[in-house]
């Protein structure tokens, strides 16, 4: 099964990354553009995070065709971490854990997601055409984001 594993650090307070992190409506803000992310879920519904709580999207990841996906956050410790998993969309297992922990001088937020997709061999195929380089772009986007809205850690931190 793969998994992807990040670790950020940024010079922000557990309180700030929380509060960004834990508005559903932020994560259209951290996402590539071409993938034309949008959530559909009622805005009333999405001030923040709470274990439970079910987010629609509509993506758009390949050949512009949109994708429904709905995920459900399934644990949340504030200021400490959160679970979403898909309920509905384009994998047949996606469970992202955010952990954020206190450093000297800022925040480590961690990303840990264990996904598989469907369709067996055609999806370990398609992993390895594009899926797998696709997902590292769409982190390799948020880390540059997240510095240009919140700032680099010093080189010394």
């Amino acid at each position: 099964m793969p998994v992807l594993y990040r670790t950020q650090r940024l010079p922000v307070s557990i309180e700030t990354a929380w509060e960004f992190f834990s508005t559903p409506s932020n994560l259209a803000k951290i996402t590539p553009e071409y993938m034309r992310f949008h959530v559909t879920s009622d805005p009333a519904h999405l001030e923040k995070i709470y274990a439970g709580q079910v987010i629609t999207y509509t993506v758009r990841p390949l050949f512009n065709i949109p994708l429904f996906w709905m995920t459900e956050i399934t644990h949340v410790e504030p200021g400490t971490f959160f679970v979403d998993e898909q309920r509905i969309g384009p994998y047949s297992l996606w469970h992202h854990q955010h952990r954020f922990r206190a450093i000297p001088g800022g925040v480590e937020m961690t990303d840990l997601v264990h996904y598989r997709l469907p369709l067996g061999p055609l999806g370990s195929l398609a992993h390895w055409l594009f899926v797998g380089r696709q997902l590292k772009d769409i982190f390799d986007f948020r880390w540059t984001k997240l510095e240009q809205v919140f700032g680099k850690m010093p080189e010394n931190a």
